[in-house]
């Protein structure tokens, strides 16, 4: 019975995952497309740092198996490069959609979660700063990497973006003219409440299962 528990709850952590990865990208759609990235890097740290780490913390602390944050940015990552093979095979260019950088953010919070001897406390406070921290640099280094934006956009529009949100200027620096050091200041600060509240579902998961 204890092989079948065990496999139960990494079953259940894919299916979470895999329907964290469809929230995230229908929280926030445009976020994941590159004519609108630059626009939205504030925005689009938040909303992944904290998507990222109520899962993460909330499994982790469910099998009190440091990895499993780990884990989890895994099978999230993997379901959008699927999405974005889809795009892909639709005739768009590869540059199309940019897949978030979660897995080195989930591997701080497992390290953090180890080193620790798996203090919960600890993991909630240090792994939830941690991954908000990093999230906005790995992202943004990865937009670093890809075609411009802007460029991408002009020739491949989305066939479902209103003409209205169609872009027509450069929106670089609309909110700061650092938007990785806001992202990951305003991250780090939402994040470790974020970490507490996957850190209690656990309690309410618990009384459920009881």
């Amino acid at each position: 019975m204890v092989w079948l528990r065990r496999t139960t709850h990494y079953l259940f952590i894919v299916v979470v995952a895999v329907n964290s990865t469809l929230l995230t990208i229908n929280a926030g759609d445009y976020i994941f497309y590159t004519d609108w990235m630059w626009t939205s890097f504030v925005v689009f740290s938040i909303s992944q740092s904290t998507m990222l780490v109520v899962g993460a913390i909330y499994y982790m602390l469910f099998t009190g198996v440091p990895g499993t944050a780990t884990y989890y940015a895994t099978i999230m990552t993997i379901y959008t490069w699927v999405a974005k093979g889809a795009w892909f095979a639709l005739g768009y260019p590869y540059d199309f959609i940019v897949v978030p950088i979660w897995i080195p953010s989930a591997m701080l919070l497992d390290l953090t979660y180890w080193a620790t001897r798996r203090n919960k406390h600890a993991a909630i406070i240090i792994g939830g700063t941690l991954v908000g921290l990093s999230m906005p640099l790995f992202n943004m280094v990865n937009l670093l990497l890809i075609r411009d934006p802007l460029e991408v956009a002009f020739k491949y529009p989305r066939p479902t973006l209103p003409a209205y949100m169609t872009p027509i200027e450069p929106q670089v620096g609309k909110f700061y003219n650092s938007p990785v050091a806001l992202g990951a200041g305003a991250g780090a600060v939402l994040s470790v409440p974020i970490a507490a509240l996957g850190a209690k579902l656990n309690t309410w998961t618990y009384r459920w299962m009881a």
